[in-house]
């Protein structure tokens, strides 16, 4: 079952991150989540790591969406935390979230990893097959009804989620 969604002629397709994007990125994360998501627990699984995936979307030269796979370690098991997913806000209603979060899992799919972790709403990322993981612990408060597992190699996580 295909989850791709078609995105408008004029934007580009979506294409890896490079370094040159960095700053057009970090815009767009902050306009999308502001300085709170510094306190967010999610931060600290960022903090002092590199992404391992990093997607962007351009328009007329200009990142207009972005998502990044972050590697983790949940109890034993390899994995990827995924986000922050940030789209400018002009471009909400043209799919690119859901496009992007489908190319990550894409990416993530030919990885060596037991599955994609990440915190978010199961009823917007169910579609892509996430499932509830209360078992895995991540480094501060966080709803574990929020906490969500797409397996590509191992079904059911538990334990810490730390840094890979």
């Amino acid at each position: 079952m295909s989850h791709a969604l078609a995105i408008p002629a004029a934007l580009s397709r979506i294409e890896a991150e490079t370094p040159a994007d960095a700053e057009g990125v970090e815009a767009l994360v902050m306009a999308a989540f502001g300085p709170g998501r510094f306190a967010k627990t999610a931060e600290r699984l960022r903090e002092g790591s590199h992404a391992a995936v990093g997607l962007v979307v351009r328009l007329d030269g200009r990142v207009v969406g972005s998502v990044r796979l972050w590697p983790v370690v949940v109890g034993e098991t390899p994995a990827l935390f995924l986000g922050p997913i940030a789209v400018d806000a002009g471009r909400r209603s043209d799919g690119l979230g859901a496009e992007l979060v489908q190319a990550c899992l894409d990416q993530a799919r030919t990885l060596d990893v037991g599955g994609v972790l990440l915190v978010g709403d199961s009823a917007y990322f169910e579609r892509f097959g996430f499932v509830g993981a209360p078992e895995a612990i991540l480094p501060g408060p966080v709803d574990r009804r929020r906490v969500l597992w797409l397996a590509t190699g191992v079904d059911q996580v538990s334990g810490p989620v730390r840094i890979g």
